[in-house]
């Protein structure tokens, strides 16, 4: 049986989860996400797929966050027409999110647009908008974990929760080309969740396997000790830091999930007295809605009836409109703001950003992970100044970590979940990871007995699955080198070298001394590059 893996996606890189498994008989792929981060990751949402999309039988779907499912809506719109194979949770929530990505991908591009009739450059156009998105979920077709489900010729999957994200799997996948032939068994890890999760179980998963494809986000990471009650005292001390009688504490969080886990031991806190009541808006639309779906599959999560109560409360309020918003900014005491994007890339943090980051009584809290080159990872590396909407902003606020939050397994508990998985027979690729976590999760593996070598696959890379190993094969030129693969990019440079060529001309100390650098800049560019 000819089998082979392509990975499109989530290959030395954290975003865009992409993976095309064929056989002669059938083509399926698992999750097809929007690439986060840099702006030459970003850029490939734009350009045709690798493959052609009216030829794919299947879609199955790991989760809802958009680095995994935010391509659907361009697939579909591409002549995708098969079915789409999710759980339930997981259906719920992409039809809030994928119609949401939609409508703010049409709001970004009527601004830029705005922009460029200004600059006398060419439109352009939304990768797709928000009825696009709500087209594609009539492809939805839900799925029960542990039941096996046929999804096209000689291919079925059964999902495993991950615990990573209400409706989250692991998708074990069997492919056979004939009734006597033993099934080549693979299992697609998705996003595996921590073991101190507040609202998910403990992930689970088959063993006796083939192939394991496994995320590795935080594979250079071990956060030994934690508890929800540890992460609930660091979060109290964190928002006591934070308190200035008209400050705020900005909190960049993903709106699914991330959200209603904070909220839940804010609530916690400020009823045992550890907190003063505090006014917390959760500036969101996709928040409050999906905070509706956390409500109807409240009997399915852990401490469900916790949430709830954290919804309800006086001291939450949610925002739905730009205005209400906006009125936020008037608010004259200390107070938390929870707003996405998680990694500051779209949506209403960046205004809260662009209105107190220059301003000494404000603290930024992140609680999730940050990509190379995006405006959060900037932030938290200490950038003392940084570009939103064009404008430059000075730094004065204070940046500060909270990692307890994040809702992937660490290295050790990713190195256990695999540990539980044996035997692995033939494979092991490591994806969703940038190099360090990549590389260190590779060494620490070395040790697991009955696992091969694990492999570090790049954006576009194809594998022979057939024989007893898996085997690199050619493949076009891949659209991202693997030394573009989650770094920073030429448009970070691009953004860092403008502040420091506008910090310089400020510094200088009078006219003169003004010119001479901005004649130097001038000689330079006309001289061009030269090898």
């Amino acid at each position: 049986m000819s089998l082979r893996l392509h990975f499109y996606g989530a290959a030395r890189t954290v975003t865009g989860s992409c993976f095309l498994l064929e056989t002669d008989a059938a083509r399926i792929l698992i999750d097809c996400g929007m690439f986060q981060g840099s702006k030459t990751e970003r850029e490939l949402n734009y350009q045709h797929f690798p493959f052609r999309a009216a030829g794919i039988d299947a879609l199955c779907l790991t989760h809802a966050h958009i680095d995994h499912s935010g391509l659907v809506p361009k697939l579909v719109k591409a002549g995708f027409d098969g079915p789409i194979y999710a759980t339930g949770g997981t259906a719920d929530l992409a039809s809030i999110m994928l119609p949401d990505s939609g409508y703010i991908q049409e709001m970004e591009v009527d601004q830029l647009n705005r922009r460029n009739s200004r600059r006398g450059r060419d439109r352009v156009s939304p990768i797709y908008t928000e009825e696009d998105a709500i087209a594609s979920l009539r492809q939805f077709r839900p799925v029960a974990y542990g039941q096996w489900q046929d999804v096209a010729p000689g291919f079925r999957a059964r999902y495993w929760n991950a615990g990573h994200l209400l409706g989250s799997a692991s998708i074990e996948m069997e492919v056979t080309s004939s009734d006597t032939e033993r099934p080549t068994r693979l299992l697609f890890s998705g996003d595996i969740g921590p073991d101190q999760k507040l609202l998910q179980p403990d992930p689970d998963g088959p063993h006796d396997l083939d192939y394991v494809i496994l995320e590795s986000t935080y594979g250079d990471t071990d956060r030994a000790g934690t508890t929800i009650e540890r992460r609930r005292r660091v979060l109290r001390d964190e928002v006591r830091g934070a308190m200035r009688p008209s400050g705020v504490l900005l909190i960049p969080s993903f709106a699914v999930e991330r959200t209603q886990e904070l909220l839940v031991d804010l609530m916690e806190l400020m009823e045992a007295g550890e907190l003063p009541d505090i006014p917390i808006f959760i500036d969101s639309p996709l928040a409050s809605k999906a905070s509706t779906i956390f409500k109807r599959h409240a009997g399915e999560l852990r401490n469900g009836g916790d949430l709830v109560q954290a919804l309800e409360s006086r001291w939450v309020r949610f925002t739905e409109t730009v205005e209400q918003s906006k009125s936020i900014d008037r608010i004259h005491s200390f107070h938390i703001i929870i707003a996405a994007s998680g990694m500051c890339e779209a949506g209403r943090i960046r205004h809260h950003l662009k209105a107190w980051l220059w301003k000494d009584e404000a603290t930024v809290l992140f609680v999730g992970f940050q990509a190379q080159g995006t405006l959060g990872r900037i932030l938290q590396d200490g950038a003392s100044k940084v570009r939103i909407h064009g404008e430059e902003i000075k730094v004065r606020a204070r940046m500060k970590t909270l990692d307890l939050y994040s809702g992937h397994a660490d290295g050790p508990e990713l190195k256990t979940w695999l540990s539980e998985r044996l035997p692995v027979r033939r494979g092991v690729f490591l994806v969703h990871g940038e190099d360090p976590a990549l590389k260190a999760l590779q060494a620490s593996l070395d040790e697991v007995e009955q696992a091969p070598d694990a492999l570090i696959p790049e954006i576009d890379d194809l594998y022979d699955l057939s024989g007893a190993r898996p085997v690199r094969m050619d493949r076009p030129e891949p659209r991202l080198s693997g030394s573009s693969a989650g770094h920073r990019d030429w448009h970070n440079d691009y953004a860092e070298l403008l502040l420091d060529i506008n910090g310089a001309i400020e510094a200088a100390a009078d006219r003169k001394a003004k010119g001479v650098i901005i004649r130097r800049i001038r000689d330079a560019l006309k001289n061009g590059y030269k090898e």
